[in-house]
């Protein structure tokens, strides 16, 4: 086991999730804790951690990725959250949701921006 991957991953977690990543972690313990390891390590300890791209860029090219698969909104709206507490504007990330409609389709894009509408709106009670 590489301890490494997992204190970077989580500090990257939580710099990008904050308290929603911390969520799905916990979520996770009491049914399959070497999954939620592994999911601090791989993702987050060594693609988020890699050089390359900024956190902003890999948060809207996740959120691209989620929208477009059209089965993902549960993760889309912890990524949603992330985008915004990275630094993406919300017109950045409705653009990026947009321009799925274009290679995926317009009811998944239409879905993305029903769950960025509803992050939008937690935010603004807030």
């Amino acid at each position: 086991m590489n301890d490494d991957r997992y204190v970077r991953g989580w500090a990257k977690l939580k710099e990008i999730d904050g308290q929603a990543g911390e969520n799905v972690i916990e979520s996770l313990q009491d049914i399959a804790p070497d999954f939620a390891r592994l999911l601090i390590e791989f993702p987050f300890g060594d693609i988020y951690s890699r050089p390359g791209l900024d956190l902003k860029m890999r948060e809207l090219a996740v959120v691209a990725a989620l929208t477009a698969m059209g089965n993902a909104a549960p993760q889309l709206k912890v990524h949603i959250q992330g985008a915004r507490n990275v630094g993406c504007s919300r017109q950045e990330i409705v653009e990026v949701i947009m321009q799925m409609a274009v290679y995926a389709g317009f009811p998944v894009a239409l879905n993305g921006l029903f769950v960025a509408k509803e992050i939008f709106s937690q935010e603004a009670a807030a």
